[in-house]
């Protein structure tokens, strides 16, 4: 039976191959247009009303121009919920964001406050979890027009050779289908999706909490909404965690970086599985890498059918994997299902991958992870040139001999993007006088440890968390060191030395 991962639906994602990184949903409605205030004073002035909307909670939600160079374009609504402290004495707003891009920072605050934060920081703070433009509750993106169109897009296995010119028509196919869809769907806020706009969001959204500076813990794809906030108002920051820390500006192939991390996180499991008693493997670590890419390139050529008739090729199974390599609680999920496979059943494998891409066992999906996961990223980052793919899946194969060809040739959606990249730092401005603290964990490989230090040499004054353990983020995991000195900061305003290692 899988475990329960409600927990760790935190930021899970920022891979950047389509079948390792795509997570789920379609979200049927979205709020009627506000009226158009007529310039970005208008938005800033805007008054907020809170409703109850559960235990200690409320919501609200605010409107922002679509597109922040011109104020008098449609407006788009943001969702917000207010978590407050039960002896009613709060220090403040704290903005929290679990990443993705497209997880709901609403849900993340609404369904358990301490799957945000401790006990000691939600005592402390009014908790402000939020729906970024595009996602959720949030006017949304939507790129298919039911669950079956997105299973199609997730599942379907793409005909021909990975990497062939058959197969790289037909990936190109589904990609410009999806496209279609965003467009037909969604409309203009399709070109107004990037990061940049969304720190203007934030900005707005302290602004009308009245918040004189911006208290903030992001996690994952979170931290780079800090980053970019940090240097477009860098006056406007107060405390800043960023947790997971995603380096914009980090050199290498691409996906080179996080193919590594969970390459690494595979072999940590590998070596775990060895010694217990139902792992389903046996010989030197060695030895398993073998098997296990054999069973990846046999279910490429020949995909098995799940109960429910969906096929399993490499894709979903590496997905499976991934999914299982974000913490160690996970990890006798990943045993059970090379077990299944063993004995002839994938449903394991298929069962975290809809867990991983937030499919339900009725077949829908609770959000709209999928489309603003992957619209986030083409609307922030420009896409290689296609003649380097071929090159780049060949270093992946290097750096990741297992799992590097599910990263391989991930820009292929956003090759076909139809608007340009807004918001793509190669490097960091000044990011103002307050300090700002990232968290990076050795054993992390969504975001590797790597990108937290290129980070912290990147900011006006960066303190950096070394949390020596396995998994995705650090704080709030059950480190009492890292959650002390991230408390101590918000709560106490102490910051952490400049190096600190728990």
């Amino acid at each position: 039976m899988m475990r329960e991962k409600k927990t760790l639906r935190i930021a899970r994602r920022v891979a950047t191959g389509v079948a390792i990184a795509a997570v789920a949903a379609l979200l049927a409605s979205c709020a009627a247009p506000s009226p158009t205030p007529s310039s970005s004073d208008d938005f800033y002035s805007q008054q907020v009303t809170w409703t109850d909307c559960g235990e200690l909670l409320t919501c609200t939600t605010i409107v922002a121009p679509t597109d922040w160079s011109d104020p008098q374009s449609d407006s788009i609504s943001l969702s917000l919920v207010r978590h407050s402290p039960a002896n009613g004495e709060s220090q403040g707003s704290l903005f929290v964001n679990p990443g993705g891009p497209g997880q709901s920072g609403v849900a993340l605050v609404r369904d358990g406050v301490t799957d945000a934060v401790d006990e000691e920081l939600a005592a402390a703070y009014d908790i402000i979890g939020f729906d970024p433009r595009g996602v959720g509750e949030s006017t949304p993106v939507t790129c298919t027009a039911n669950s079956e169109e997105l299973d199609s897009y997730l599942y379907d296995i793409i005909p021909g050779v990975r990497g062939s010119d058959e197969w790289l028509d037909a990936k190109k196919g589904v990609a410009q289908n999806f496209i279609d869809g965003c467009q037909e769907y969604t409309g203009a806020l399709l070109g107004h999706l990037d990061t940049l706009s969304v720190a203007k969001d934030l900005d707005l959204m302290r602004a009308v909490l009245g918040d004189e500076k911006l208290n903030y813990l992001g996690y994952s794809y979170g931290t780079f909404i800090g980053e970019v906030y940090a240097q477009e108002f860098p006056n406007n920051v107060g405390h800043m965690v960023l947790d997971g820390a995603v380096d914009a500006s980090a050199e290498g192939p691409e996906g080179g970086d996080q193919a590594a991390g969970f390459e690494m996180a595979l072999g940590n499991w590998i070596t775990w599985c060895l010694e217990q008693s139902d792992c389903p493997f046996s010989g030197t670590p060695e030895e398993v890498s073998g098997e296990i890419a054999d069973i990846l390139a046999a279910l490429d050529a020949n995909p098995l059918p799940a109960t429910d008739g969906r096929m399993v090729g490499g894709d979903t199974f590496a997905s499976g994997i991934t999914s299982a390599l974000y913490s160690p609680d996970t990890w006798p999920d990943l045993t059970e299902m090379f077990q299944g496979y063993i004995d002839g059943d994938v449903d394991p494998a298929i069962a975290l991958a809809d867990w991983y891409n937030g499919r339900n066992d009725d077949g829908t999906y609770d959000t709209n992870d999928t489309e603003s996961f992957l619209t986030i990223g083409c609307a922030d980052t420009p896409a290689s040139d296609e003649s380097t793919w071929a090159e780049t899946a060949a270093v992946l194969d290097e750096v990741a001999p297992i799992l590097g060809p599910y990263f391989a040739y991930g820009d292929v959606l956003c090759s076909l993007w139809p608007y340009p990249a807004v918001f793509a730092t190669a490097g960091m401005r000044p990011t103002g006088e307050e300090p700002i603290v990232i968290i990076g964990t050795t054993g992390d490989p969504s975001t590797p440890i790597e990108w937290a230090q290129g980070v912290v040499e990147s900011l006006t004054d960066g303190r950096l968390i070394t949390y020596n353990g396995e998994g995705h983020l650090g704080y709030n995991r059950g480190d009492t060191c890292v959650n002390s000195l991230v408390d101590a900061f918000f709560i106490n305003d102490v910051a952490p030395p400049e190096n600190s290692t728990c």
